[in-house]
């Protein structure tokens, strides 16, 4: 009998944002896949588990999945984590999920925290509809994606560094508009922050200061009806 693959969501900063569940299956699983097993390591050490790590990313998942079959063919359950939030999400899981579909192995998602809705959900931005674009574009097929986009009616949320949120803005202005936007970052953390208007106005903003720390942008749909104050 094949093992199970379990998707385990974890903190996106706070360490208290995990689940009972995901604990159990992290503490009870014969081996955790980790993006950074350094990463992982510490939260594990913050809840007292030992167990087996082993590193899964995306430069070395061709290699990996082989392996990873294998083990569960002999009856290993996996427990498959992220640096933070919820595995598949902007990281590299995808394809061993593809894989063990293909060969019939279980996969159960033990869900979590993950930053884009943790930032739609307290954006104040329309959440009946949204779609999230993950990083965009760094040159070839930026402009394009941003013009497609223009058309979306729902709200968008775009993961973005702090050294190019600026110019991912400025894009945003030159291609879709003045649109309203919330630029959410180091949620859950302590200097977490929501920084809410319109993209012109973020723009002089952001040139009296530098931001730091992960960053969820989301931007108003086609459909977006300004907040009354």
């Amino acid at each position: 009998m094949s093992g199970k693959l379990y998707i385990v969501s974890t903190p996106i900063g706070n360490l208290e944002d995990i689940t009972l569940r995901a604990l159990r299956i992290l503490k009870e699983a014969d081996l955790i896949c980790a993006e950074d097993t350094r990463v992982t390591r510490r939260l594990l050490g913050h809840y007292g588990i030992e167990n087996h790590l082993l590193s899964y990313h995306s430069h070395n998942e061709q290699g990996r999945i082989p392996q990873l079959l294998r083990l569960l063919g002999e009856g290993k359950n996996i427990a498959l984590v992220s640096d933070a939030g919820t595995p598949g999400i902007s990281d590299p899981a995808h394809k061993l999920v593809k894989t063990l579909l293909r060969e019939n192995i279980d996969i159960e998602p033990v869900p979590g925290a993950t930053a884009c809705i943790t930032a739609l959900v307290a954006s104040g931005l329309p959440t009946d509809r949204f779609v999230y674009e993950g990083f965009l574009p760094r040159k070839k097929g930026r402009q394009t994606k941003l013009q497609f986009l223009n058309q979306e009616p729902g709200t968008i949320i775009i993961y973005e560094s702090t050294h190019r949120i600026q110019k991912t803005i400025e894009d945003i202005v030159k291609h879709m508009g003045n649109r309203y936007i919330v630029v959410s970052r180091e949620l859950t953390k302590l200097y977490e922050e929501f920084i809410r208007g319109y993209a012109e106005d973020l723009l002089v903003e952001l040139q009296t200061r530098k931001l730091k720390g992960e960053i969820v942008l989301l931007v108003a749909g086609t459909n977006f009806k300004p907040i009354e104050s």
